[in-house]
């Protein structure tokens, strides 16, 4: 395989709704004789692969024809919705499952990290559990020997070593589970969401030798994350997984705009003008927003240090000459605390006019590099002349953000961004 670590071919992975296990007995009666003829399981029932769910049948797809290549100390970010054949494809390549048809062809061992307490026997003690591992791995007993202390060190588990694990917490178990994955010396590492259950500075630990044992020791990686922070300060590809399908694979800069996208609504405009709570005169009303990526595609999601937009239409239901017509967008948090405030009142200078044969027009407020971190925030719209209030909709609208790589160094910024330092501007 030269320098490819793990190659994935027309890979499927089919399940029976509703059954506890593999199959029935009679399932596992049509597969040996499908497999005595060539064939798979889903040669057996007749089931194309074309769709996750197989008509009204109990059988679904839960990975279709997923095709990709992982180069040697190469880290690969897996990115996706829940549901989108992440985990799935991780357990295959774990061999926790197998395929229902399809080909992997992997170059070394493998150490998985999928969920908490993977491939821990309850009963027995850290310590024998990380004998057990190394076992399982075809490391010999010296060999284990060597990496114990390497390994409960950077767990920081060593007064817990001979404790059955069943005793542990999940955080404790995800500790020792992430360091014997990562001490065992696999030619392959590969690490779900499971690391979302220790601590920051466990995590970023985590990181830390996931990067060590990919660019020093020339292993490969598999991580999956929803915090894009850590796929970009760590990975240098990524794969989007979308129903159970490979959607697109490349660089990490350019796979999570694509990741944000597949989170867009069929419906990504808020239609403002049936909000009944606001106040005004209604002369100047708000109709619709949209919130807009640099080149004006609407997303749903948006990422700390991204450049976005506020598209706002407003409708006017007075045609006449206004002067000085002030608009702003106020951003909260959850507790109703302004974290900034855009107008065109103050990034311009001075207030806009409308003419009397303009019916309707949008605003756009544009923020350079968006300073907050991963949560969801309110937006509340104001409109007026200096001397009447127009419209006022409070709770316009929600802004959703993932982490992102605000300060270029695939660090979250800081909770306490000053509102201060937003670089925006707003034009009509």
């Amino acid at each position: 395989m030269g320098d490819i670590a793990i190659k994935v071919e027309g890979l499927y992975k089919q399940y029976r709704l509703g059954v506890i296990g593999a199959d029935t007995l009679k399932d596992d009666l049509k597969l040996a004789f499908a497999k005595l003829r060539g064939k798979s399981l889903a040669d057996v029932y007749n089931i194309e692969g074309n769709d996750r769910m197989v008509g009204d049948s109990e059988y679904v797809w839960a990975l279709q024809d997923v095709n990709f290549e992982v180069k040697k100390g190469e880290i690969l970010g897996v990115i996706g919705k829940n549901g989108a054949g992440k985990s799935t494809l991780l357990k295959i390549l774990s061999k926790v499952t197998g395929p229902t048809k399809g080909q992997i062809k992997v170059n070394g061992r493998i150490a998985s990290l999928l969920e908490v307490g993977t491939g821990f026997h309850p009963e027995l003690t850290g310590r024998e559990n990380v004998f057990l591992n190394g076992a399982i791995l075809g490391m010999k007993k010296h060999e284990i020997k060597s990496k114990l202390d390497e390994i409960v060190d950077f767990s920081g588990i060593g007064k817990y070593l001979d404790t059955p694990v069943k005793r542990y917490s999940s955080g404790m178990m995800v500790r020792l589970g992430f360091s014997v994955a990562a001490h065992l010396e696999p030619e392959i590492l590969i690490v779900d969401e499971v690391l979302a259950v220790g601590d920051a500075e466990f995590q970023k630990r985590c990181i830390g030798k996931m990067n060590d044992v990919s660019k020093n020791q020339g292993r490969t990686v598999l991580f999956v994350s929803h915090n894009m922070a850590s796929v970009m300060e760590l990975c240098d590809r990524g794969l989007l997984m979308q129903h159970g399908t490979v959607h697109s694979t490349g660089k990490v800069r350019d796979i999570i705009p694509a990741y944000l996208n597949v989170f867009r609504a069929e419906k990504t405009t808020s239609d403002l003008h049936t909000i009944e709570t606001r106040n005004g005169n209604g002369f100047i009303k708000f109709h619709k927003i949209q919130i807009v990526d640099k080149n004006n595609s609407n997303i749903d999601f948006a990422l700390s240090g991204q450049k976005i937009k506020f598209k706002v239409t407003m409708k006017v239901h007075k045609p006449m000459d206004y002067k000085q017509i002030h608009l702003s967008l106020r951003l909260v948090d959850s507790n109703d605390v302004t974290l900034f405030h855009l107008s065109n009142s103050i990034a311009n200078g001075k207030e806009d006019s409308i003419s009397a044969t303009t019916d309707e027009f949008d605003v756009f407020f544009e923020i350079v590099k968006l300073p907050l971190n991963s949560g969801k925030y309110n937006f509340h719209l104001f409109c007026s002349d200096l001397q009447n209030v127009f419209d006022e909709v409070n709770f316009a609208g929600e802004l959703n953000v993932e982490g992102g790589n605000f300060y270029k160094s695939g660090k979250l910024p800081p909770a306490s961004t000053s509102s201060f330092l937003v670089d925006y501007k707003v034009n009509l």
